[in-house]
């Protein structure tokens, strides 16, 4: 099974950005761990600041318009594009796996500007508000998801 992760703008920092509400374990931490967990699952990590780079991403992986850029499934932490990039949105209605929205705080419990999400309704499922342990719950859900899809 292989599993990709996309990043978006400053979660590169994570680990070290406002650690109050994204806390103190870094990304690579977070790899580590859920790697540890689930041996069996190939997991590509990418992170970019740039919007293009994402929907470059998600087309590869979710519409597979490369031989190798298949995956089974994609966990997508879009940062702040979450609440303004309608081209990503259209980029993650478009993929033909099952897309995962993560975010490691509430964002219902943050600023008035982030709590709508423009990918919620085009994405299979979301985890809010859990921490970086939300993506190893995405993980467990796509693996979950294929089991049962067979």
């Amino acid at each position: 099974m292989r599993i990709v992760i996309l990043n978006g703008p400053n979660l590169n920092l994570l680990g070290r950005r406002e650690p109050a509400i994204y806390g103190t374990r870094s990304m690579e931490q977070v790899l580590l761990d859920i790697q540890r967990t689930y041996p069996e699952v190939y997991l590509e990590y990418k992170q970019s600041n740039h919007e293009g780079d994402l929907i470059d991403w998600l087309q590869q992986y979710g519409c597979h318009l490369e031989p190798h850029g298949k995956a089974d499934g994609i966990i997508l932490n879009a940062g702040g594009y979450t609440h303004t990039s309608v081209a990503l949105r259209d980029a993650v209605a478009c993929s033909t796996i099952p897309v995962v929205e993560v975010h490691v705080s509430d964002i219902t419990q943050r600023e008035a500007f982030r709590h709508l999400s423009l990918l919620t309704d085009v994405c299979q499922h979301s985890i809010v508000g859990q921490g970086v342990d939300g993506y190893r719950q995405a993980v467990e859900w796509i693996i979950t998801q294929a089991k049962t899809s067979k």
